[in-house]
């Protein structure tokens, strides 16, 4: 039988078999020597043996008892990050083989993370390599785009084709970079420095930076909040989140729209709300909007390479921060972004 394969469980059987044995001669040879007690022998010898058979029982519980414990610990070692950690099996039965697996389970978990991380910054690194070796021809296509504009003023037709090529290069440049950013942070190759900031100065500056696209859009980009609010972020990169879901509320509001953000200070919450009256999420794209490069079958948007808001969603998350998005078809969005305040905690 498995359970024998244990030698512990075995030599437990064989002391308490003993213990039946000893007690069967003995309750058997009481009455041949015809004792005035035999009856009060037999017993106490009972009791005697019942003892002696829990005594085992519990000595052997209590070192079960206790590798168990010892089993725990080094598992609550290992969740806790000791990568280490590892349970000792080096007896034989069905416990030890279910410590082994677990052993072995580790090793793999261990096994994938480090593949993982591998992957990660072999991911990291390539983007990044591509990144850079695109900015350099890229650089040059404008510089040359340029040189053709200036030379076809009186040539409408090249003119606008160069126009187009403009917007696409631009649009390239924009996805080198978004995605250079996204597996950055993927990858945790990027340190989010915070600080504390001033809400209104960061906002101020985003305006600042779609002023001019808001303005030749007849648009609007309006701002309210309190002078005073403070937020423990990297402002670069909030900066960078926020901007993008404004850029994405501004490719989808017409001309004669307006964008508003709001920030307001709750007793544990700072909340940052981005608002348009836009054409609307339609519900079947509710789900996936922070997908990467999810592209809507309803979206009149063609421009848009569906990183912008992923990019906002991790920078967000990074940030112990989360978004949710209300929106109604034909009316507007908002994405409503709410940050702990750990002091209030």
């Amino acid at each position: 039988m498995k359970i024998f394969a244990n030698r512990k469980i075995k030599a437990l059987f064989d002391k308490i078999l003993l213990c039946i044995l000893a007690f069967t001669l003995l309750s058997t040879a009481l009455p041949m020597l015809e004792p005035r007690n035999a009856a009060l022998l037999i017993l106490l010898s009972s009791l005697c043996m019942g003892t002696i058979i829990l005594i085992f029982c519990y000595q052997y519980f209590r070192e079960q008892n206790e590798i168990m414990e010892n089993a725990v610990a080094q598992i609550a070692d290992y969740i806790s990050g000791n990568r280490t950690a590892r349970i000792e099996c080096d007896d034989e039965g069905e416990l030890y083989r279910l410590f082994h697996e677990v052993n072995s389970l580790a090793a793999i978990l261990n096994a994938q993370a480090e593949n993982e991380g591998e992957s990660k910054a072999f991911l990291r690194d390539t983007i990044s390599n591509i990144s850079h070796q695109l900015k350099t021809p890229l650089a040059a296509l404008n510089i040359y785009n340029g040189l053709l504009q200036d030379e076809a003023e009186n040539l409408p037709e090249i003119r606008e084709f160069t126009t187009l090529s403009e917007q696409e290069l631009d649009r390239i440049e924009t996805l080198v970079q978004n995605l250079l950013k996204i597996t950055k942070l993927d990858a945790g190759s990027i340190v989010i420095e915070k600080a504390p900031e001033n809400v209104a100065d960061m906002m101020k500056d985003i305006e600042l930076h779609f002023a001019y696209r808001a303005k030749g859009e007849q648009k609007e980009i309006l701002l309210s909040g309190g002078d005073d609010i403070t937020l423990v972020c990297d402002r670069t990169w909030m900066i960078e989140a926020i901007g993008n879901i404004v850029k994405n509320a501004l490719d989808h509001t017409e001309g004669g729209g307006f964008v508003r953000i709001e920030w307001k200070q709750f007793a544990s919450v700072v909340q940052i709300i981005v608002k348009d009256n836009g054409c609307g999420i339609h519900p079947e794209d509710m789900h996936h909007i922070f997908k990467r490069f999810y592209r809507s079958r309803f979206s009149q948007d063609t421009q848009g390479i569906g990183l912008g808001l992923p990019l906002a969603k991790s920078i967000i998350e990074a940030h112990n921060g989360s978004i949710e998005v209300d929106s109604e078809l034909g009316i507007g969005t908002s994405f409503i972004i709410n940050f702990l305040i750990p002091t209030k905690l």
